[in-house]
């Protein structure tokens, strides 16, 4: 078993100090960053929960990977570049087996976007990782969750539902695998974000489901929506591992997808669409913003869909209903 500074230098540090903006990395009481003269800096924190967040049988690797995903997905949201990283990292104990998988993981990642690791700590506690990534933006340019005006379009990346169908089903068949990486390892939609500032007038990522936090998007704007269920992007995975019934439900509800909704102005439209057609991932117009408040989503035959209370609070738990037999 290692000790708490033999683990993080054998495992964590990467001499940082040398790298773009970083003046003092990890070895001090604090890192020295210098941002590049005109942006702002965004700063985003996320916790994940051995437990609540993640199974408590998931791979150390996976843990690492997703720790450091959620907080880029946020940082997606903000149309920002991720630059740097911090870590607190609680422990029930100092498996070195366990942290060097964990580290890979996370460095899988970071490594991807060109991210430092400036700091952090190590604890002894029930199994928690808290990231704090701060990225950077050009000043006045942050795209935020209110700023979305009457008839925007509104869109989604990828394939949402599918992460909450991946921790649910056993992974038995080549559709369950696929949904259950799905759930491990979550492609934060980091380039996307980025090519959105300046076209996107609100966004927001998908963590706690996409009514949920649509809903949240559409509250700080002062909006409401017409969403068609029809134009949902449901993966033919999730279909095949749950039908379309459960798919909606999963899809509107089930959270853990990291994607991003968004809506642009229709005046931003042609070029929008010329940027979407570069991307690696899908992205479906789902709906408009319209000024009566809530969400009114219409099923294919143009009827009214009832979504049930949906979306994660952490301290209530669930409070959306899946299906009996998807629990």
């Amino acid at each position: 078993m290692l000790a708490e500074f033999d683990l993080i230098s054998r495992y964590f540090d990467r001499s940082a100090g040398g790298a773009l903006g970083v003046d003092v990395g990890i070895g001090d009481d604090g890192a020295v960053l210098n941002l590049a003269p005109g942006n702002s800096l965004v700063v985003v924190t996320d916790a994940i929960v051995e437990g609540v967040h993640f199974p408590v049988y998931t791979p150390a690797h996976a843990v690492g990977y997703r720790a450091l995903a959620v907080n880029l997905s946020d940082i997606a949201a903000m149309g920002a570049k991720p630059r740097w990283a911090s870590l607190a990292l609680a422990l029930p104990d100092a498996d070195a087996e366990w942290v060097a998988g964990f580290a890979a993981g996370f460095f899988l990642l970071a490594d991807a976007y060109d991210l430092e690791l400036i700091g952090g700590d190590t604890v002894s506690g029930p199994l928690v990782a808290t990231v704090t990534v701060h990225g950077e933006v050009a000043a006045g340019m942050a795209v935020l969750r209110s700023n979305a005006s009457e008839g925007d379009a509104i869109y989604v990346t990828g394939n949402p539902g599918d992460a909450v169908a991946g921790r649910l089903c056993e992974g038995d068949t080549d559709a369950e695998h696929y949904l259950a990486e799905r759930f491990l390892y979550p492609t934060p939609r980091v380039h996307e974000g980025l090519s959105l500032n300046g076209i996107a007038s609100a966004m927001i990522d998908i963590s706690d489901g996409l009514h949920a936090d649509l809903g949240h998007l559409l509250l700080a704007s002062g909006l409401g929506a017409e969403l068609r269920l029809d134009a949902l992007p449901l993966s033919a995975e999730l279909l095949e591992a749950v039908g379309r019934d459960q798919a909606i439900d999963m899809a509107l509800l089930g959270g853990d997808d990291y994607e991003l909704c968004f809506t642009v102005p229709a005046d931003q439209d042609a070029v929008f669409q010329a940027l979407a057609s570069s991307w690696d991932c899908p992205v479906a117009h789902i709906g408009i913003t319209v000024a009566a408040e809530g969400q009114r989503w219409q099923d294919d035959a143009q009827q009214l869909y009832a979504v049930p209370d949906s979306g994660f609070d952490h301290f209530m738990g669930a409070v959306h209903a899946l299906p009996e037999d998807a629990e």
